[in-house]
């Protein structure tokens, strides 16, 4: 297929300094959980971006400095010349694909923790540090000297590392430029401090001190977040913003603009819609003649155009959309729109940098996977057998299995009890807010339609007799979960005394749309990820009260890894639910719980009509066992296999449904690698 010549502006060439990049699609810098500590995980993940036509291709930040190092949390680092070759390997691989190489220099200043190096942190005055109970001191004269010294040596080092585009980094409350340009932070009184110009005089000198350092060669560009979403307690379009724009106009090769802090630069699908940073970063463009890039969670190539003839932004940049679809630009090119995997917003992809792990993706199984397993997201193996599948349930993990296997050449059969393909997906995707998710089902799907050797039935509830008799070689069960309705959970080993009589909804019921006639509705959040919250919200709107528990220190307490939690309390607030934070259900009795403090405070005595536990799921694998009983009927249908995938084995994400169902797939045949199935960065060890 040829590209639609509607979005040939998206393939034209821009020129950033004195490199060009071949078309205007940017993956701007992103966390990932690899960096410095999995530097082949992180060349392979970014070589694969290249490869899918992304014409710039970023680092994540990278220290510069010991005394801006951010332990634990893993980016990658350029402190001095033994750095180099583990960061040449990214940009290799990104230049064997035509495409540049960028990387964030960044000292954290006050946001960094230095609990590796041990150095003192840095700020533009005394302060505390972000995350940490210990101070930054002020930095003096020789101190400004020093980290201009260390960010031009960071420079240089790029250069020779390979890398054609060099960040100054001013963004997210997470670097010393924008520590010294933020005047709650920046309280000196000499020439670095109080007026806006001299708090930019920082930002201005980093600017030209790369320029003069390597802007021969690579393009020297900045990223600046124009809002802090404060008010005039932060940086803001309606403040200062503007005005630091116009003072800089000209003398990057490219503006990089977003909002600050990350939360509300990466904000996910159920508080915010594709392009919501428009209003903000739309006025730079304006004030500036180099390119400007901007991020939005863009997947629609229709929007990427508006944006570009708009005069809104030269180039589009994503992080989230590139993870979930490396192959997003090419895509577009080859006029393939319908193989795109658009990005969610779910923010499963911040998680891995939130809990220190290499980050994975709802959509995209195959990130993380690139040099550790070898998976590329456009390549399967072919089959390696003629046995044929008969996938049991239609859920993100029967789907994904379906898919990948229909890839690799396998007759494969879906069969789906219910009326509609999905499982889980169908039903969340309907809950207040995360409409988004149903691309994970509706991706799937379509791929599924274009394969003649994949076949789908609904309607179709499988028992053994039924599986026994269909002459398939291999059997998967993705038969999903329930969710309890006994209290059981991470808190509670047994049921919760009193559950068996009480007025009970499980969360299958809310999604369902089974709602309970009369509040106030307790919601039991032993879960701590997003459902509970969104469950509470879907109860409110549907007009009843509600009573939200956990143990937890605050409302669907994980997801603070998604960057949810700030925004998700003030939802629940804001809708009248009345949030008790530290307690945990103990009892119910007659139309009234017991909740007791976790400091041990008197317990609480609730009056309520009905109860939604969200607590934990059981696997349905009663098929698994019926099967399993009966070794000699599974020989003698010629089943060689029967295996459990996704929540059928082990209830979790959704992002771990449909990697469940990938690894089935590729495994499939595959030679048995041992206990260890993928590949491992270990350090060299020596003998002194």
């Amino acid at each position: 297929m040829s590209r639609d010549p509607r979005y040939d502006i998206l393939f034209e060439p821009v020129k950033i300094g004195p490199v060009t990049a071949k078309n205007r699609f940017f993956q701007v810098p992103h966390c990932n959980g690899m960096g410095h500590q999995h530097p082949q995980a992180h060349a392979a993940m970014r070589g694969m971006k290249a490869e899918g036509g992304w014409a710039v291709v970023s680092t994540e930040e990278c220290e510069i400095h010991p005394s801006g190092d951010v332990t634990p949390y893993v980016e990658a680092r350029i402190w001095d010349d033994h750095d180099i070759p583990y960061l040449s390997m990214m940009t290799e691989a990104v230049h064997r694909h035509g495409s540049l190489a960028a990387v964030e220099l960044v000292h954290n200043g006050p946001s960094a923790s230095n609990l590796y190096s041990r150095e003192v942190p840095l700020g533009p005055a005394h302060q505390v540090t972000n995350y940490y109970p210990f101070q930054a001191r002020a930095m003096d004269r020789e101190d400004i000297r020093n980290y201009r010294r260390w960010h031009r040596d960071a420079a240089l080092r790029a250069k020779k590392a390979g890398f054609d585009i060099v960040y100054v980094y001013a963004g997210h409350d997470l670097s010393l430029p924008m520590h010294f340009l933020q005047k709650r932070r920046n309280q000196r009184i000499d020439e670095y401090g109080g007026s806006l110009e001299n708090r930019v005089r920082l930002f201005r000198e980093l600017i030209e001190d790369a320029k003069d350092a390597v802007g021969d060669t690579c393009g020297v560009v900045v990223r600046f977040a124009v809002d802090e979403m404060m008010g005039e307690d932060g940086i803001s379009t309606e403040g200062e913003a503007k005005d630091i724009v116009a003072m800089l106009a000209e003398l990057p090769d490219l503006w990089d603009v977003n909002l600050s802090n990350w939360k509300h630069d990466s904000q996910t699908s159920r508080f915010a819609e594709e392009g919501y940073q428009e209003p903000f970063t739309a006025f730079v463009k304006k004030l500036t003649t180099k390119p400007v890039v901007g991020v939005g969670r863009y997947t629609s190539p229709d929007r990427m155009v508006s944006l570009i003839k708009k005069g809104v932004l030269d180039m589009i940049g994503a992080a989230r959309p590139s993870i979930a679809d490396p192959y997003l630009p090419k895509k577009i090119e080859e006029g393939r729109l319908d193989d795109i995997r658009e990005c969610i917003g779910c923010n499963i992809c911040i998680s891995g940098d939130m809990t220190v792990t290499p980050m994975r993706c709802t959509q995209n199984p195959t990130q993380g996977e690139e040099w550790r397993k070898g998976w590329h997201p456009e390549i399967m193996p072919a089959k390696a057998s003629n046995d044929r599948i008969l996938i049991v349930g239609g859920g993100p993990a029967g789907l994904e299995a379906a898919r990948a296997l229909g890839l690799r050449g396998h007759e494969v059969a879906l069969a789906e009890a219910s009326t509609e393909l999905g499982g889980r997906v169908n039903l969340e995707s309907r809950l207040p807010g995360l409409a988004a998710w149903g691309r994970v089902r509706d991706y799937r799907l379509g791929q599924i339609a274009k394969m003649a050797n994949v076949e789908t039935y609904l309607d179709s509830r499988m028992g053994a007799a039924e599986v026994l008799e269909q002459g398939f070689e291999r059997v998967v069960l993705a038969t999903g979960s329930t969710w309890r309705r006994d209290g059981v959970g991470r808190s509670h080993a047994f049921p919760i005394p009193g559950f068996d009589t009480a007025t009970v909804f499980s969360p299958g019921d809310i999604m369902a749309g089974r709602l309970p006639e009369k509040g106030p509705v307790l919601v039991y959040d032993d879960d701590l990820f997003y459902l509970a919250g969104v469950l509470a919200e879907r109860l409110v709107k549907a007009g009843l009260e509600v009573i939200y528990v956990t143990g937890a220190d605050t409302a669907s307490s994980w997801t603070a890894n998604t960057l949810e939690v700030v925004f998700v309390n003030k939802r629940l607030r804001e809708l009248g639910i009345r949030v008790i934070c530290q307690h945990d259900l103990v009892a119910v009795k007659d139309g009234v719980a017991e909740i007791a403090s976790a400091y041990g405070e008197a317990p609480q005595h609730l009056s309520i009509g009905a109860i939604v536990p969200v607590t934990a799921r059981l696997p349905e694998e009663a098929l698994y066992h019926d099967l399993m009983a009966a070794p000699e009927k599974l020989k003698d249908a010629g089943i060689k296999s029967v295996t459990r995938i996704g929540d059928c084995l082990a209830p979790g994400f959704i992002a771990y449904a449909v990697y469940a169902g990938h690894r089935y797939a590729r495994e499939l045949d595959a030679p048995d690698l041992g206990e260890v199935k993928f590949r491992r960065a270990l350090p060299l060890v020596t003998t002194p």
